[in-house]
């Protein structure tokens, strides 16, 4: 169902306070300046064992100035909804860069900012698609599908408590600037998520079985049907649970891992999908969470993995998380190749690190989280691309003789450099003689990024694809947080280092 922008964002003096801040900035000698208005309203709900324990709703409006002057950056932010405010907002904007222009010149440094060319994007319109905006649900509604599903799970043997909760988004987003694109947005995104809990009464130990549905950016629907079957996937937690509760606990070594896109979307969000910032890669970004080893000088040279891995920057991807029309700085959405046959052929770009480093124009990564944040470089979808002819789950896990099959994400564990690493999930399953052969317990698999991704031996087809992501990729300081989608296959790597995560803690 496609969907118009709300009218009650549009009611708000979009153009008027635009139009004020951009000719104030234009008058004081701006080469570049853009405004940019932003309501997000987010709403969570949290149950414990079918009860309420928590919720929220809250919206964040404001609007913000960026100006690039005598070649430098200056930020403003501001809520006052009148003109008068809007062109003290672009005054202020230049006050800053005026004031890091000297700052520059200080330290004996030059003013350099200057920005990728973009074709004007003028008077575009977009819409994620969606087809019922959750917040036009009764919270009563919500509520009580988080309660029978919480129920369902109590009712089942071995099952001690159940944690329930829904996050949900919807963005809007008006954009314009001195070169002439303007354009007006809307998100809608949600996360549900269910945690079953079993507790050994006699030994004291416990576990938990999580659900595998992904957030996605899609709208109630996804709660009701379209797109993950939610019957099937709560029939299924608590005998699993039990059989993990009964399992195993590994023993440490090599062994060949099938690898569900599940557990997969994360290992790829943090070994390449931070690893090509490139940003981070120059080393710009470097408080949160480090740099990268795809250093620049690396770019159609850096063996990332074996010959079958391709992997895209993406954000276009239908229900992507990070999908959009235009992005912060007005650069229109894209999909390009980062790992091609196994080798960096690309980085995630803004058009400030566009120019610095010679492409020709941005690939649309420039987000900021809030009005009140200045824009920064951030991840676009970042997929594992399947094999068009290539095998199914079933048929990957056939090829094992002796080996894990890994599902869903838990803990994580990555140097900052984004190359050593260590991942857990939610389930594992051991492989014999190319069947599954029950749960294991304990199982963590680590590796180098090149190392993993080079022992990469086959990718499964299309009918293996799943868009996994998350809510909460934290980046910058201060700290901004996206939402981010990675697809991926299932896929089988060889030799991989398990490690016994009870052993690893001396219990």
């Amino acid at each position: 169902m496609a969907h118009e922008i709300d009218q009650s964002f549009l009611a708000l003096p979009l153009r008027a306070l635009a139009d004020a801040a951009l000719a104030r900035a234009r008058a004081l000698g701006a080469q570049h300046a853009d405004f940019r208005f932003e309501r997000v309203r987010s709403a969570s709900w949290r149950l414990r064992d079918a009860k309420p324990a928590g919720s929220s709703d809250t919206t964040d409006l404001g609007y913000a100035v960026r100006v690039v002057h005598a070649g430098t950056w200056g930020f403003a932010a501001g809520v006052d909804l009148t003109t008068d405010a809007a062109a003290q907002v672009a005054e202020q904007a230049v006050a800053v860069a005026k004031l890091s222009a000297k700052v520059i010149e200080a330290a004996g440094a030059e003013a350099d900012v200057s920005l990728a060319d973009e074709p004007v994007h003028a008077e575009k319109t977009w819409v994620s698609a969606y087809e019922k905006d959750p917040f036009s649900v009764p919270d009563e509604e919500k509520s009580a599908l988080l309660a029978d599903w919480s129920a369902r799970l109590l009712r089942a043997e071995g099952v001690d408590h159940v944690d329930a909760t829904l996050l949900t988004v919807h963005e809007n987003k008006f954009y314009a600037d001195t070169a002439g694109t303007v354009t007006t947005q809307q998100r809608v995104r949600l996360h549900p998520q269910l945690t079953a809990v079993a507790v050994d009464a006699s030994s004291g130990e416990f576990d938990s079985m999580r659900t595998l549905a992904p957030p996605v950016g899609r709208g109630w629907e996804y709660l009701t049907g379209t797109g993950w079957d939610w019957d099937g996937e709560l029939a299924e937690i608590p005998e699993l649970l039990a059989e993990k509760m009964r399992a195993p606990s590994v023993s440490a070594g090599a062994y060949d891992l099938v690898v569900d896109p599940s557990n997969l979307w994360l290992t790829i969000h943090e070994s390449i999908g931070h690893a090509t910032e490139l940003d981070r890669a120059l080393g710009y970004e470097a408080a949160y969470a480090g740099t990268s080893f795809a250093t620049f000088d690396k770019l159609g040279t850096l063996r990332y993995g074996s010959e079958i891995m391709n992997v895209t920057g993406d954000r276009t991807a239908e229900h992507g998380l990070a999908t959009i029309g235009y992005d912060d700085e007005g650069v229109a959405a894209q999909s390009w190749d980062l790992v091609k046959d196994g080798t960096l052929v690309g980085y995630q770009l803004d058009r400030r690190i566009a120019r610095l480093t010679g492409f020709d124009r941005s690939n649309g990564c420039a987000y900021a989280d809030s009005p009140e944040h200045v824009p920064v470089q951030r991840m676009a979808n970042v997929s594992l691309q399947p094999d068009p002819g290539g095998l199914s789950t079933e048929d990957l896990i056939g090829s094992v003789d002796r080996g894990i099959y890994v599902v869903g994400d838990r803990s994580w564990s990555i140097d900052m450099q984004r190359y050593n690493f260590q991942f857990t999930g939610q389930r594992f399953f051991r492989i014999e003689k190319g069947r599954l052969a029950g749960q294991l317990r304990d199982v963590a698999y680590q590796a180098t990024t090149t190392d993993f991704w080079g022992s990469m031996t086959a990718v499964g087809g299309p009918q293996t694809y799943v868009l996994g992501g998350a809510f909460n990729c934290g980046k910058a300081q201060p700290g901004q947080v996206a939402a981010v989608s990675h697809g991926c296959p299932s896929a089988l790597f060889r030799g991989v280092n398990i490690l016994n995560t009870t052993q690893e803690a001396g219990r």
